[in-house]
């Protein structure tokens, strides 16, 4: 049995490895270990991106088809996060039987080609809720205090005592009601850090059911109606094709003057374009971005010097607690799929039974 450990400089070959070789340690007699070779992708030191031909490409990926494709030769199991598992790198893998994604969705991955192959695909949810709660949290601190932008001009020598003064001064979350649009692994975290700071929290989201929200201390509410009373609001939902630009110019309107807006998701669910309107007007009074509607922002990048906000280049999940979690959950993946059990988090249940090597 050939594995390939597809690492990139996050999730490294050599944690996918370790990973796989303590849950792989024990197996029937007379077995044969597994062979497991490496793949290091440029990912993150080159931006991910769509890989492969037009009209095939996967999303958010890293490396080149060429590459994979030799890489794969004759292995049975692909553990990545960011390796490019197109339809034309599944037609010239014919061994390939499962792809354990190390992210929250395999986006990097042709999913109906792969279903078309018998060639299972999971994912790994959660393995940065951690992470990127307290990075949406550190994100609202930042905004309602205006962390960076005191900490620039101290460091050009410039005391800026003035933000002392009322009208300049910030605000807390203790009190203050925070609407979290999306309500799964990292939502539900945040939801708790901020109950911790003594605020309101709100929740919008469809899938999630409210007396579940509701034992959580949480007031589940629609959309619209969220964004009216929340002085604070972060975006935690998944980007599909219904949520692109969940929150456009018609929505923005409802937030509340000086309201802070928080996007450490995707880049997709809000509309960029009237943003830097609403801060220059101080309608909005911060926003904290992570993600963006085009990564990296370009040099032309409409936001780009306009006041309140803050900005960081796609961390929320960077810990690395992440990347040890990530590589232990594809390992139990490879794991379940090896002693023929249902695997934890199929991505196409459809072919779990017949991807049995």
């Amino acid at each position: 049995m050939r594995i390939l450990a597809a690492g990139d400089h996050f999730v490294r070959p050599d944690l996918l490895r370790g990973a796989l070789d303590r849950e792989l340690r024990e197996r029937p007699a007379g077995a044969e270990p597994p062979e497991i070779s490496e793949l290091t992708l440029p990912w993150p030191h080159r931006p991910f991106g769509p890989v492969g031909r037009p009209g095939a490409q996967v999303q958010e990926a890293s490396g080149t088809e060429e590459e994979l494709i030799e890489a794969l030769a004759g292995a049975a199991v692909c553990v990545t996060q960011m390796a490019p598992i197109t339809a034309r790198v599944l037609a010239a893998c014919p061994a390939l039987r499962l792809v354990a994604v190390s992210r929250g969705g395999p986006v990097n991955v042709d999913l109906a080609a792969a279903t078309r192959s018998g060639t299972a695909v999971s994912f790994a949810p959660g393995r940065n809720a951690p992470a990127a709660a307290e990075f949406a949290v550190g994100l609202m601190l930042a905004a309602l205090r205006r962390i960076p932008a005191a900490d620039a001009e101290l460091r050009r020598g410039v005391w800026r005592g003035d933000l002392y003064a009322y009208e300049e001064a910030g605000g807390e979350l203790d009190g203050a009601t925070v609407g979290l649009v999306g309500y799964g692994a990292v939502g539900r975290r945040v939801g708790r850090v901020l109950r911790a700071f003594g605020a309101r929290v709100l929740a919008a989201d469809p899938y999630t059911d409210p007396d579940a929200v509701r034992a959580d201390g949480v007031e589940p509410v629609e959309l619209d109606e969220l964004l009216r009373q929340s002085g604070v609001v972060s975006l935690h939902a998944r980007l599909t094709p219904a949520t692109r630009h969940l929150l456009d110019a018609r929505r923005l309107a409802l937030l509340p003057p000086g309201a802070v807006l928080v996007n450490s998701a995707r880049g997709g669910l809000l509309d960029h374009t009237p943003l830097p309107a609403l801060l220059r007007s101080g309608r909005l009074a911060a926003l904290a971005l992570d993600v963006y509607d085009v990564e990296p922002p370009p040099p032309d990048w409409p936001l780009h010097g306009v006041p309140n906000v803050v900005t960081a280049p796609h961390l929320a999940g960077a810990t690395r607690q992440t990347a040890h979690r990530a590589a232990a959950i594809t390992a139990a993946e490879t794991g379940r799929f090896l002693r023929g059990e249902p695997l934890a988090h199929p991505a196409n249940p459809e072919v779990r039974e017949a991807a049995r090597p």
